[in-house]
């Protein structure tokens, strides 16, 4: 309830109630009638008709009081998820970086009275050059909030979120022609996009392409967007039926996804149906107390990771030391061992303070009675050793 906690009053029989302990922000007692400025600990001589009217504030609780019955029950607090965040990108084996990223964990720092927490992220993997990419990362706060007109609200409601939804969407198709109108970017530039919104508890997430976000829900991973591509029937259908063919998984025998921003060499002109399309899939969930992280990541990252790998290894990572800006690296750096053939690109965005580790615990000793440690190369001292061996050869 914060500063405007709801205050309640009820006369309570002393020495007749049960009581349950609860932590109150202040507690006033007050005795009508009776000319004293002080209380004394009540005595068991009291008489148990006595009474005494109690005025109590609690924050962040709601009670619900039965007088009739005379028992105070206490509803547990809503998950308020905290959030902190880290990143990391790699040119990998390409010559090019095409990858771009942005990560705000204070939205409303940025766009004023927003709901709390709120918190904004963007993965964009450009193809044909880095143009859309660095245009969707430079100008992804005007598109997506600024001339969208974002909604402010006190709490989400579902009419509130469908609205967001629907500003979400249009931001999507608005970028797309606006790197059409772009005379500096070439018409074959295009970027994938994915982003993830974090209202409240609410989370949306937003994908045209084949960047995945997966949430880790009590180590499980939970896949919140599907790849755009060919090999998903439901994608390949939409191809066909618009005119467009696959060669050898690629549309039109060009492009590896089926949905993206900008590529207006492939795209037929501006209303017409197209088999290559900016329409973002929508995904909203509730976050609850059992959603631990977040992993936004380029296909850099899939194309030898698997959703629970990752899950797995960012999750073994916080709880050793705690650092998703660290993770994100460990993350990248075990997909380059793996040889992926991309950039890469991830974001962790974690929604609680703290994970437990094991290092917080005592260290196991030798019997010797010296303390015995155990020491593992990162992925990308593994990685750096892998290329040097290979060098040799």
């Amino acid at each position: 309830m914060g500063a405007g906690a709801e205050v309640m009053h009820q006369v309570v029989p002393l020495l007749e109630t049960p009581f349950r302990r609860c932590s109150v922000k202040s507690v006033e007692v007050v005795e009508e009638g009776v000319g004293v400025t002080t209380v004394s600990p009540v005595q068991p001589t009291v008489s148990p008709r006595a009474a005494v009217e109690v005025a109590v504030e609690v924050a962040d609780l709601e009670l619900k009081t039965t007088i009739a019955g005379g028992s105070v029950s206490v509803e547990p607090q809503q998950f308020v998820p905290i959030i902190r965040s880290g990143s990391f990108a790699d040119i990998g084996p390409r010559r090019y970086m095409e990858d771009e990223h942005i990560r705000i964990d204070d939205l409303s720092g940025h766009l004023g009275s927003l709901l709390m927490p709120s918190a904004f992220y963007g993965v964009f993997d450009g193809h044909g050059g880095c143009d859309a990419a660095s245009y969707m990362k430079n100008h992804a706060m005007r598109i997506f909030f600024e001339d969208a007109e974002f909604p402010q609200a006190s709490q989400v409601d579902e009419m509130f979120a469908e609205s967001v939804e629907n500003l979400i969407f249009k931001a999507f198709l608005r970028a797309d022609l606006a790197l059409a109108d772009d005379s500096i970017i070439n018409r074959s530039a295009g970027t994938t996009a994915l982003t993830a919104l974090v209202l409240g508890r609410e989370l949306l997430v937003a994908n045209a392409g084949d960047c995945r976000a997966v949430l880790c829900r009590k180590g499980e991973a939970v896949e919140l967007s599907r790849d755009h591509r060919s090999s998903h029937d439901a994608e390949h259908r939409r191809v066909i039926e618009s005119g467009g063919y696959i060669e050898d998984g690629y549309l039109n025998g060009v492009l590896s996804v089926t949905r993206a921003l900008g590529d207006w060499d492939l795209k037929l002109p501006q209303g017409s149906q197209s088999p290559l399309i900016a329409e973002p899939e929508i995904q909203r969930i509730t976050l609850t107390e059992d959603d631990e992280f977040l992993i936004i990541g380029c296909d850099g990252i899939w194309d030898v990771i698997t959703s629970q790998q990752a899950v797995t290894t960012v999750r073994k990572g916080l709880r050793r030391h705690d650092d998703p800006e660290r993770c994100a690296r460990e993350l990248a750096m075990e997909a380059k061992w793996l040889q992926t053939f991309d950039n890469l690109t991830v974001i962790i965005v974690c929604f609680v303070s703290e994970f437990g580790g094991n290092s917080s615990g005592p260290l196991e000793q030798a019997p010797s009675g010296r303390v015995r440690g155990c020491k593992s190369l990162s992925p990308e001292a593994i990685c750096n050793l892998r290329r040097l061996l290979e060098s040799d050869n």
